[in-house]
């Protein structure tokens, strides 16, 4: 079998089973994919997916064993790319990361913007989601990196790096009657007012909230939005309290109040979360640099590795714009 082909079949597993899709994905017509995969079937003996009249309805259990040993397979060749391009000091290449839209929108272009000085023609994919939709594209292998956000604890993954902390942070108008005081905010006098929040705001896992129900307090989430700029949006039509995260605060939101609120809320760090069975390209490595510019590229390495029990948590500093 030829490389192709194990690109094929994968492209049409991870389409779920959608031949359309996975041929747009590796820019061919439907009709090609459709024949390419009649041959490989007839070269390999067997089907590789279940037909339910013209379309595929799901993977025979042989199918299964071929499309993880192609999975493998592939993995293997983009490390030898990746590592061959390494000795050769390539400044070109691919990085795919996936992240929330708050460390996309307000931490990642500066440091992307110094990675350009040493590595210019890298081109960037970008894919938005929430952390756990982040996890899920770096299991698939459509990713190099993944960069979610904790109130501390290890996240999910094979290689999970900490980066830096960070804090949330309260947004009112000037004239809200919380913004005139001096004082730190209680729980109890944010609890009185409507809230907007991230969409997670009102889900049961909802870790913020855990600070409320610890103490004994119920919310008043009003509206919830699923980025900072719409809840910033929301906050200037007066319909509540917004709860950001702090780097989600620019020089453009001067007209609003910024109220801190790390003596009421978790602390967060944020997390590069990788696969161990990869090998980085330099660039992979420049970036995590950016991000924490206090970590070592030792510690990064013993890190990316597999060294287990390596804690860094105590090593990294709190964000800074």
């Amino acid at each position: 079998m030829t490389l192709n082909q194990l690109r094929t079949l994968l492209a049409i597993a991870d389409a779920e089973l959608n031949i359309s899709l996975a041929a747009a994905r590796l820019n061919a017509t439907q009709p090609a994919l459709s024949r390419q995969l009649r041959q490989i079937e007839e070269e390999l003996g067997f089907q590789v997916f279940v037909r339910h009249g013209k379309s595929l309805a799901q993977i025979t259990r042989a199918g299964g064993e071929v499309l993880a040993r192609a999975r493998a397979v592939l993995g293997e060749v983009r490390n030898i790319e990746a590592l061959a391009a390494n000795h050769r000091r390539e400044t070109r290449g691919t990085l795919r990361v996936a992240t929330t839209q708050a460390l996309g929108r307000f931490v990642l272009p500066a440091a992307l913007g110094r990675l350009r000085a040493r590595f210019g023609a890298v081109q960037l994919r970008l894919r938005p989601g929430g952390g756990e939709e982040c996890l899920d594209l770096l299991e698939r292998d459509e990713i190099d990196l993944a960069l979610v956000s904790t109130e501390g604890e290890r996240p999910a993954g094979d290689v999970a790096l900490p980066l830096f902390r960070w804090n949330r942070a309260l947004v009112a108008l000037p004239g809200h009657p919380l913004a005139g005081g001096n004082a730190p905010l209680s729980l109890t006098q944010i609890a009185q007012y409507p809230l907007i929040a991230a969409d997670t705001a009102t889900q049961a896992d909802f870790k913020m909230g855990r600070a409320f129900r610890e103490a004994g307090i119920e919310p008043n989430i009003a509206c919830t939005a699923r980025d900072a700029d719409t809840i910033k949006t929301f906050v200037r039509l007066d319909l509540g309290i917004g709860i950001v995260a702090e780097m989600a605060l620019t020089p453009e939101d001067e007209d609003l109040v910024r109220l801190p609120a790390a003596h009421v809320f978790p602390g967060c760090i944020t997390w590069a979360i990788l696969r161990s069975d990869r090998i980085q390209r330099d660039y992979v490595f420049e970036l995590l640099r950016e991000l924490a510019p206090t970590l070592s590229r030792e510690e990064i390495d013993r890190v990316i590795h597999g060294e287990r029990g390596l804690d860094l948590t105590s090593r990294i500093a709190h964000w800074a714009a």
